[in-house]
């Protein structure tokens, strides 16, 4: 009996199509194995602001007239700009990054690219080209930026941004508006808020650690919660900005000053007043640490603390604490100057 059944399992088997039992599923492309590149070991790069980043591309051998093109994939817009091609013996830049980047070059079969200078907006999505008529194939490689991301609002209130004065706002202050990755970092590291904001991308969101009832309720759960893409003109909101390493220091001098003497202190020094994203970075970065609120360039009054305790605000969780935009005319507060 058991040998009749097995008899018959074995004909059912072979009356199937083979491309029944091991075909893929539809819609579901076969991985193209990489004849030329290598895979990289690490896709994601990490650097900081000012920094000197390679992004690896090496081939294993180098085919007849082929050239290799680095691009890099532009969140705000989806566009893919060039940056560089070379076929080996000559190379072309392009674009923004031009005059800082170069090819590592460190032995025949390297394509591996050279950043130097990093900035904020280099961070993101590259792609490594080999071009070689029919046989083309990449590798994607990731610039991660270590860095701190804050909400931003202007003097006159909450949801005055639309998403070009966003973008500026951000860049006024020493940062860039930040990625969805960026925003969702800070959500795991703690950030907390209520308002919605503008990222890169033109969508909408604001990241909740504790469900409240302001903030969409109290059965909402936690997380980055999210408005989608709005109009760009139209829609007004607040701005995530993120910020990275200084090339600088930011300090903070003792005094009752108004908002102008805050400034001429800074200049008397060869300084200027510190941007909000200085003094985010100079509290991410360098441990700046003070209970004592400062002007700063924007006309808001911060302080930044490390080390939470009673007398700072009383709040349990290290920030940058704000009294917000008090009168200019107010001589109340010391100020935070920066020096590059």
């Amino acid at each position: 009996m058991h040998r009749l059944l097995l008899l018959g399992c074995l004909w059912l088997l072979a009356a199937l199509p083979v491309s029944g039992i091991f075909q893929r599923p539809t819609g579901t492309p076969a991985p193209l194995r990489l004849q030329y590149l290598l895979e990289p070991l690490h896709p994601t790069v990490h650097t900081q602001r000012g920094a000197t980043a390679t992004l690896p591309c090496v081939l294993r051998a180098l085919p007849h007239n082929y050239r290799v093109k680095w691009s890099k994939v532009e969140p705000a817009n989806y566009r893919e700009n060039i940056i560089i091609i070379t076929n080996g013996l000559y190379h072309k830049n392009y674009g923004p990054l031009s005059p800082r980047v170069r090819l590592r070059h460190s032995h025949r079969y390297d394509a591996s690219l050279t950043i130097t200078d990093v900035a904020l907006e280099d961070e993101g999505r590259y792609r490594c080209q080999l071009v070689n008529g029919l046989e083309d194939e990449s590798i994607s490689l990731t610039l991660h930026l270590e860095g701190v991301v804050f909400p931003y609002q202007p003097s006159n209130g909450r949801y005055k941004f639309n998403y070009h004065e966003a973008k500026r706002a951000c860049e006024q202050q020493d940062s860039r508006l930040a990625t969805y990755q960026q925003l969702y970092k800070a959500w795991t590291e703690g950030l907390d808020w209520c308002n919605a904001g503008w990222i890169l991308d033109g969508t909408v969101h604001y990241p909740i650690i504790n469900s409240r009832e302001p903030c969409g309720g109290r059965l909402l759960l936690p997380g980055v919660r999210t408005y989608g893409a709005r109009d760009k003109q139209k829609d007004r909101f607040d701005a995530f900005c993120f910020t990275s390493a200084l090339q600088g220091q930011v300090y903070f001098i003792r005094g009752h000053l108004n908002f102008k003497e805050a400034g001429q202190a800074c200049r008397n020094h060869g300084a200027a007043l510190a941007k909000v994203g200085q003094l985010y970075s100079a509290w991410k970065f360098s441990q700046l640490d003070r209970c004592d609120g400062g002007w700063l360039a924007d006309g808001s009054v911060r302080y930044p603390i490390t080390t939470p305790r009673q007398r700072c605000g009383g709040l349990p969780d290290p920030g940058v604490r704000s009294f917000g935009f008090p009168s200019k005319e107010m001589r109340t507060y010391g100020t935070y100057c920066f020096v590059g």
